[in-house]
């Protein structure tokens, strides 16, 4: 019987097939075998026992109704459902396969089921090596096409959203459509001003480096990627985690590991310095900087190991190790070029905190108000410190707390809750961050898989900041984000500004595979599985429909394109009974008071209107879906896009408006082949910057005290139990 996990809330997002090779990883854990080289032809991959195993046991659980909160039975209908999942994951733009490779393979729709059962993967193995094999075909047209010209005077389209498009009938079509994809391409690096050889040269590296990227893929890669298509033929939330994701999985959540602190990425061949944790050991040495280029590994004082062209995570891996033990790497620095002389760096591994996903604070000054800001990018939490009992254990609500002692100190009249772009994370800290703004009471509701309802409360009297809140989303805003805002809209506690949010209401536990086994290392990997649904004190729940905000801000994506709407499997929405809880507050009031204030505010606010207009122009782009390949077309649009531009600058200037984030007109050029400490000072800047949405949140947070300080029957209305603008709690 399995012991007792924490519960998760994670939203599920799609497996990158290889994105492994572009994301930036930071440099931690155990230190890993050398990979093999990679090959010049595509491998035939074929599954290892213990993935046969794995597929075996996570069957037995998904099929499990004592586990599984929607169990479904795995047959003929739903292997229907995973072999057209597995196809969306490897050609969801359908660039790839070809209709013959489909037909192909339509013998086996039908027969997932029974190879998952019987541990015999080989049918959706080599599915993957037909992938593998066409992406090398594609990369080898398009570095063959780079050779000839192109001619950009005709009225050609190149449709980049082709989800809904069919497959290609052959290689003549898939010939046509790449035929577009190159020419884009290249029409981009045209106009930005450079030059045909230089265009060739950049461009032939780009898709060198994807035929690179589809032979470091492994089978590690495609079981993972199946066995993901299956479980999200279950529900979007469950999903498989290869003992590596897994690993990387718990370290994101703990905001601490072991190793070196240097965040690494791919850049050509090379393993490149992204940036360097402050205070870790990689910093404190000195001897590392942010672009620098790592050529080769060495464990202490064994060998060095050649590392050019090895996929990024097996490089971390190599770099990664326990504390007190040293890793020696061999550096070509930044600041030498590629050419220039090598440098011996010897680093001893140590603990490193990971502050980037950390909360922090902002001060904004609105309307005579100081309004602190809290940003919390997910609800993370060291679950194996907490069970040790630490009392310094890291999590999202101890560093909250912490970060709301500061702004107490600092006489903020305000705070607001930033959680746009927060995906999720601990229910616990979901709970227990809203115990920082409400004392005792119920946070939210859970119906489990045999439909005992239970609640999840904060029990710990007292809380952290009793003035007035608001609480800022998006629609990505998800899962334990909605949890937390749901219970501060129906505590009454809070505004809600924003967006509707995403609409994840379901609850995840992580399952080692490997207790079923007994096993000391890891082999099996992790199965999330939704084993709950959590409903709102009210007896709502933000299943589906998310929560809707008390004042609305334009929305960006819509609903049937992004969020739990957009799925075809996602739960419905339902109801249950409210839990008993109090109610400190009810804004309805001061609601259309707040909106037409707002407005005005906007109306003249020139930030906020440019970015009401980029939302407009860019849901019409997403909408159309292709871009002209006429050069004088481009050429058009790029003028009118730099002249918006350049206005815009000099309307910064005049206003005196923050111009520290990057401005430029397009490049042409992918992340990874931008300048890499040019990127990083730029997602510095960024991170300081108080963009439009987060000052209207601070002014609406204004509005609301001045409206309640200077009426006092609309403070009776809607803070019946303090009736004081300054305290929103007592």
């Amino acid at each position: 019987m399995l012991k007792p996990l924490p519960l998760v809330l994670a939203l599920a997002l799609p497996l990158a097939l290889a994105g492994a090779a572009l994301s930036p990883q930071v440099a931690t854990g155990s230190a890993a075998a050398a990979p093999a080289s990679a090959a010049t032809a595509t491998p035939a991959f074929r599954p290892t026992v213990d993935q046969q195993g794995a597929a075996r046991m996570v069957y037995g659980v998904l099929s499990d109704s004592r586990y599984a909160y929607a169990p479904k039975p795995l047959d003929d209908a739903l292997s229907s459902a995973i072999f057209g999942r597995y196809l969306e994951s490897l050609d969801g733009q359908k660039l790839f396969f070809m209709q013959s490779d489909i037909d192909a393979f339509q013998k086996n729709e039908r027969r997932f089921d029974d190879a998952i059962k019987g541990q015999s993967l080989q049918p959706a193995f080599d599915l993957y090596t037909r992938y593998m094999l066409r992406v090398s075909e594609r990369v080898a047209f398009a570095r063959e096409r780079l050779k000839g010209d192109f001619d950009f005077s005709g009225d050609e389209v190149w449709r980049y959203e082709r989800e809904d498009a069919a497959w290609a009938k052959d290689s003549a079509e898939l010939d046509v459509l790449w035929e577009k994809y190159v020419k884009n391409d290249w029409l981009r690096l045209k106009l930005a001003g450079r030059a045909p050889e230089e265009i060739r040269r950049t461009l032939d590296r780009r898709y060198a480096q994807m035929a690179t990227r589809v032979n470091q893929l492994k089978p590690e890669d495609a079981f993972e990627t199946f066995m993901n298509a299956y479980t999200e033929s279950i529900d979007p939330h469950t999903g498989y985690m290869s003992p590596r994701s897994a690993e990387n999985f718990n370290m994101s959540m703990r905001l601490s590991l072991e190793g070196i602190g240097a965040v690494l990425q791919s850049q050509d061949d090379y393993v490149v310095v992204r940036t360097l944790v402050p205070g870790g050991p990689a910093a404190k040495t000195g001897q590392l900087s942010v672009g620098d280029r790592i050529v080769a590994v060495a464990q202490g004082n064994g060998p060095m190991v050649d590392v050019m062209g090895w996929r990024i995570d097996d490089v971390v891996q190599l770099v990664r190790g326990a504390k007190g033990t040293t890793v020696r790497l061999d550096t070509i620095p930044a600041a030498n070029g590629i050419d220039g002389e090598h440098r011996i760096v010897e680093i001893v591994r140590d603990r490193v905190k990971l502050e980037e996903q950390a909360a922090r604070r902002q001060l904004i000054e609105a309307d005579g108000k100081r309004i602190g800001v809290i940003r919390l990018p997910t609800f993370y939490a060291d679950f194996e410190a907490k069970r040790r009992g630490d009392a310094d254990a890291r999590s999202a609500t101890n560093d909250v707390a912490k970060l709301l002692a500061e702004l107490k100190a600092e006489k903020v009249d305000g705070v607001v809750v930033d959680l746009r772009g927060n995906g999720g994370g601990s229910l616990t800290e979901a709970v227990e961050l809203t115990g920082l703004f409400v004392d005792t009471g119920p946070v939210v509701q859970v119906r489990e898989a045999g439909g005992r309802i239970s609640s999840e409360s904060d029990d710990v009297a007292g809380v952290a900041w009793d003035g007035p809140l608001a609480v800022l989303v998006v629609r990505s805003s998800a899962s334990a984000s909605e949890i937390f805002a749901a219970a501060i809209q129906d505590y009454g506690r809070g505004l809600i500004i924003g967006e509707t949010t995403f609409g994840k209401g379901t609850v995840q536990n992580l399952i080692d595979l490997d207790r079923f086994q007994n096993t000391r290392e890891p082999r099996f990997g992790q199965l999330k599985l939704t084993v709950a649904q959590f409903f709102r004190i009210d007896g709502g729940t933000t299943q589906f429909n998310g929560v809707v905000p008390d004042l609305a801000f334009p929305v960006t994506l819509d609903a049937s394109e992004f969020g739990e709407s957009s799925y075809d499997n996602a739960l419905p929405a339902s109801r249950i009974q409210p839990a008993m809880h109090r109610t400190y507050g009810n804004f309805a009031p001061m609601l259309l008071p707040l909106a037409q204030r707002h407005e005005a505010r906007i109306a003249k606010d020139v930030e906020f209107g440019w970015w009401r207009e980029d939302v407009a122009e860019f849901r019409k782009e997403r909408e159309e879906g292709t871009i002209s390949l006429n050069e004088a077309t481009r050429r058009t649009e790029r003028e009118e896009a730099e002249a918006k531009r350049v206005a815009r600058t000099a309307e910064r200037k005049r206003l005196g408006l923050d111009d520290s984030l990057p401005n430029r007109a397009d490049d042409g050029l992918q992340a990874d082949e931008r300048d890499v400490a040019e990127q990083v000072a730029e997602e510095k800047a960024a991170e300081n910057h108080i963009d439009p949405l987060l000052r209207e949140s601070a002014h609406v947070l204004a509005d609301a005290l001045g409206l309640l300080a200077g009426n006092q029957r609309l403070a009776t209305q809607v803070l019946p139990e303090t009736r004081q603008a300054t305290l929103w709690a007592d």
